[in-house]
């Protein structure tokens, strides 16, 4: 077996990668180890008796499909969870998915003249307090104390 070192240092250069990702082919070896210069060398490059390895990389394809899964909703379970239950969802993100909806349906009311002013500031004063737990919440405090007629779905 021949010394191909040299010219497997020459083709790494040519071929702009390592020397370990240079491949020969084993029936042209002694045409190879006749080859003295880059020239040479750029002759059997271009005649595929020597290539570049592909280079070997990791599979993201587990990753693709955890990632799914985790849009799906899936993998949530107390077995994956690492964070304290307000690191994942904070308290104040809680209180405005709450608040938001109960502000904006308010507004909505007062803008239809549905309520006045004055309930308005009342009940707004209210939900900042936390006294409802959500949207649906306030509709039915504000049927039952007769200021609205029914609950609208």
């Amino acid at each position: 077996m021949t010394d191909l070192r040299n010219q497997r240092r020459m083709a790494a250069s040519l071929l702009k990668c390592g020397a370990n990702r240079v491949w020969m082919d084993h029936d042209r070896l002694d045409e190879i180890a006749k080859a003295v210069t880059k020239g040479d060398i750029r002759v059997l490059i271009n005649g595929k008796a020597i290539k570049s390895r592909q280079i070997i990389g990791i599979s993201s394809g587990r990753k693709k499909f955890v990632a799914k899964q985790k849009e799906k909703g899936r993998r949530r379970g107390h077995g994956s969870r690492k964070g304290a239950k307000f690191a994942r969802l904070p308290k104040k993100e809680r209180w405005m998915r709450t608040i938001r909806p109960i502000r904006s349906y308010l507004r909505t009311l007062r803008d239809e003249k549905q309520i006045d002013k004055s309930i308005y500031r009342k009940y707004y004063r209210k939900a900042k307090g936390g006294e409802f737990r959500s949207k649906h919440h306030l509709k039915t405090h504000l049927v039952s104390d007769g200021i609205l007629k029914e609950v609208k779905q």
